[in-house]
């Protein structure tokens, strides 16, 4: 079963983007390098709740 999360950037805090993860596979929090259009540039983004 797939669970959605939300990608919150690590510099400015704001949470942008919306997916999908497995819980069973992944257990651990995701972090993926994305762009953030409030900070202008590429961060790493970390699975918030």
């Amino acid at each position: 079963m797939r669970t959605r999360i939300t990608l919150a950037c690590t510099e400015c805090k704001q949470r942008n983007y919306n997916t999908t993860k497995d819980k069973k596979t992944h257990p651990e929090r995701m972090e993926i390098k994305k762009y953030c259009r409030f900070c202008r540039t590429h961060t790493v983004h970390k699975e918030t709740k």
